[in-house]
């Protein structure tokens, strides 16, 4: 790997001869030769972001919103998670049933997480550099990882495991991933997502969650099935893009206002309520 700057011509076909010269250069070895070239491409470490991923009409995902360099893979997960944020929220406005402002909160919550992937590749870079400094600090960095608990920081956030919109609710799962839970009819919470629609699960036979979710019939799919695995879990809304927007203990304050405001902010006004 060579930092010297970009090639002349970023579109011009990478060449044995250019291969050649640049493993001559970083290995010292003078005699490199290569016969076949099977697959060879430029990447770049630059790092830019869009200000604002919505303009009108227009909106904007994945490289178009954002580009950094390729290590690690980040940019396909963060691509796929550009669309599945958007994709909903967009089908959502096309029908018409959108919440006031919900595709807004498309940028409110994916470019928080754009930049910090941004951030993480220019520390990557910056480690890899042959200098004196980024040798020093990625001797520390191998000590760091030597143990459980950096190596397990590390991990979760470079496959985004940890990552969190900020969403309205004190609950420590609310803005997570849902957790792809097994439950006790044998079926996992993921399964019950294909379809598109969001997910209330009932996992405490109260009528009175299932009673929040009344007229959203086509938009909140509602199952009311136990969680041997988390019993104290009682209730979980799931939007279509797998983050949860509400979630509720057993024991724990209640929160049945929060799970109505939650519906109406992502699913929008119930069948037969006025707006």
């Amino acid at each position: 790997m060579e930092f010297d700057g970009p090639p002349a011509d970023r579109e011009a076909p990478v060449t044995a001869e250019e291969l050649e010269e640049s493993l001559r250069k970083v290995s010292g070895v003078p005699d490199v030769r290569i016969h076949k070239v099977l697959s060879a491409t430029r990447f770049t470490d630059n790092a830019r972001q869009v200000p604002d991923y919505r303009s009108g009409r227009v909106l904007l995902a994945g490289d178009a919103a954002h580009v950094h360099s390729p290590f690690g893979g980040q940019g396909l997960n963060l691509g796929i998670g550009d669309g599945m944020n958007l994709g909903w929220k967009l089908a959502a406005t096309v029908r018409g049933r959108a919440p006031e402002g919900l595709l807004d909160t498309y940028t409110a919550e994916r470019h928080p997480l754009g930049a910090w992937v941004l951030e993480w590749t220019r520390a990557q870079v910056a480690l890899m550099r042959p200098e004196s400094h980024a040798r020093a600090l990625r001797g520390v960095l191998a000590e760091l990882t030597g143990t459980v608990t950096a190596t397990t920081f590390f991990a979760k956030k470079i496959s985004g495991v940890g990552q969190r919109y900020d969403l309205p609710g004190g609950h420590p799962l609310t803005g997570r991933s849902a957790p792809d839970l097994e439950l006790s009819d044998g079926t996992r919470l993921a399964g019950h997502l294909h379809d598109g629609r969001g997910l209330l699960l009932d996992l405490a036979e109260d009528a009175g969650v299932r009673a929040a979710a009344a007229g959203y019939g086509d938009r909140v799919r509602v199952v009311t099935v136990g969680c041997p695995g988390r019993p104290g879990l009682t209730g979980l809304l799931v939007r279509p893009d797998g983050c949860t927007a509400w979630a509720a203990d057993s024991g724990g304050p209640d929160t049945r206002d929060e799970l109505a405001t939650a519906l109406r902010s992502w699913f929008g006004t119930p069948d037969g309520a006025v707006a």
